[in-house]
Parts: structure tokens; sequence; C-alpha cells
């Protein structure tokens, strides 16, 4: 098996390098020759090329490692996704959620269009994270007294965005693991919180950012949910290179932006609420 699979990865390594160079160069020749004439142009140009790197990858969790996503969403909802301008929450599972995230993209037309809030060293690694940060992914220092202003320049220069794009906000700030987990529950129960038992406790001045620099141009927010069942092994980026297969449920649910409170207080509360609910539908799933 892993003569099979190096036999397979590393020409499928060099191929994704070689051709990420070849759409680096193509990005940086659009950025510095079409952009300044017509910002539109650009984007739906860089779309369509990030896309074609964006889905090497997908292949990879797909096709390669076979893992299998099945999605739990209202069906009038479901029609809705890659149509509209949206900003996906989501609890933060695995190193390969946004490989998930890519996937449900890619399904829903808009792959190209598919932005995230990551760390700032990401934009630095070579082919992947340059061609994030052409495709205007927001890069954050994890440090709200840089972030603040990053984040709202970031998030209001999407208003014009010429296609229907997601953009992922992980509001738990980190991935889950069992000592983070000890760690939030502690400080909950120090602090007469609901003790979170599947999920962290969300960091919400960036989802508040995010609401009150969007809610003018952006109709939803999709609630994601994220889990492995408890009989699968958690999928892990060397599992996928590995090719090796699993299971991965994701719950969404469709919300309006204009029904959430007025006051940063409010939206706060609300991404608070919806996480404390984001453990029952974790515990449904995980005994689905």
């Amino acid at each position: 098996m892993a003569i099979a699979s190096a036999v397979v990865l590393v020409p499928f390594g060099l191929l994704f390098f070689l051709s990420g160079l070849i759409v680096n160069l193509f990005q940086v020749i659009c950025f510095v020759l079409i952009r300044p004439l017509s910002k539109n142009t650009y984007r739906k140009i860089n779309r369509v090329v990030a896309e074609l790197l964006w889905l090497q990858l997908v292949w990879l969790i797909d096709w390669w490692a076979h893992v299998k996503i099945q999605l739990y969403m209202d069906s009038e909802e479901f029609k809705l996704m890659g149509k509209e301008h949206a900003l996906l929450i989501a609890n933060h599972r695995s190193d390969i959620d946004w490989l998930v995230g890519w996937v449900l993209a890619q399904r829903s037309g808009c792959l190209g269009s598919a932005l995230a809030v990551m760390k700032k060293s990401s934009k630095f690694l070579p082919v992947i994270g340059w061609s994030m940060w052409f495709s205007e992914y927001v890069f954050l220092e994890r440090s709200w007294a840089k972030d603040e202003n990053t984040l709202k320049s970031g998030l209001q220069r999407l208003n014009d965005f010429p296609r229907p794009f997601w953009l992922a906000l992980f509001v738990e700030g980190t991935r889950f693991t069992k000592a983070k987990l000890l760690a939030a529950q502690e400080y909950a129960a120090s602090t007469g919180l609901p003790i979170p038992r599947n999920v962290l406790i969300p960091r919400t001045k960036g989802f508040v950012s995010a609401v009150s620099n969007m809610r003018s141009f952006v109709p939803a927010i999709y609630d994601a949910t994220v889990t492995v069942p408890k009989n699968q092994p958690s999928p892990t980026m060397l599992r996928i290179l590995r090719g090796q297969p699993s299971v991965i449920h994701v719950h969404i649910k469709r919300r309006l932006m204009k029904e959430l409170p007025e006051t940063d207080d409010g939206v706060a509360q609300w991404c608070k609420d919806v996480f404390v609910a984001k453990a029952c539908i974790i515990f449904l799933l995980l005994h689905y």
C-alpha cells in the first residue's frame, strides 16, 4: 500500500507544485496588468484559475482517499448554495476541515470563490498560500489589536465581489482537541457559561465584525456542524495522502443575516447560543 501510494503521490505532488507555480505566475500577471484596469475582470479570471488548482486537492480527498461527506440540509436551502453570498461558520474538528469545505463548494459551483479567514503565516506557503492571497483570503495574526482593522478592510472589499462567494470563519479560533475542551470546560465552569461538550467556546469578536461589515451585502449565514461517526477513523491529511477512507457528517442550517440581533452584544450572544446548539447536533450525528 505504501509503495502504491508513493507511485501515485510523487507524480501528483510534482504536478501540483509545477501547475501551482504556473497558476501563481498567471495570477501575478493578471494582478499587475488587469486588476488596475478592472478589478471585477481580474476577480472573474482569478476565480477560474484558482479553481483549476483547488480541483486537484478536491480530487485528493474525493477520489484518491474516498472520503465520504454526508450532508444534512433542508432541500430548499440546499438549492441556494453557490447562488448567493454567504458567511460560513463551523466548528473546527480536524486539519482537513478546509478541504471538506472545498468539496462542498465544488459541488455547489463556487469553488473558485470559496474564501476563508486564515492565520497570517498561511499566505507564505508556496503555491497554495500565494494563490489564497491572490484570491483575497483574509489573513490575521491572532491579535485583535492588530487584526481588527485588517479584518474590517478585508471584509468590506468583498462588497462588490462579482460572483457568489463563501467566506469561512472558524470562530473557535483553534482546532478541537480533548485538552482544549477540558480547558474550555474549566473556563465555562468558572464564569457561569454553559459547559461545552463537543465544541469549544467561540471567540466572538471576529464573528461580530463579520456580521457588522457584511450584513448589508451578505444575505445568509451557513451554520455548519462537522463531526465524524464513532465507528469511523478521524480523517487527517496524512490519512488522505495514504489513500485511507473515512466518513464525515456535515449538518448545515441556513440562517438569514437580517434576523440576527442589531447590537454587537446581541450578535455575540447569538453566536454563543449557536455553538451550544451544535453540541446537541453533534450528539445526534454521532449516533446516527
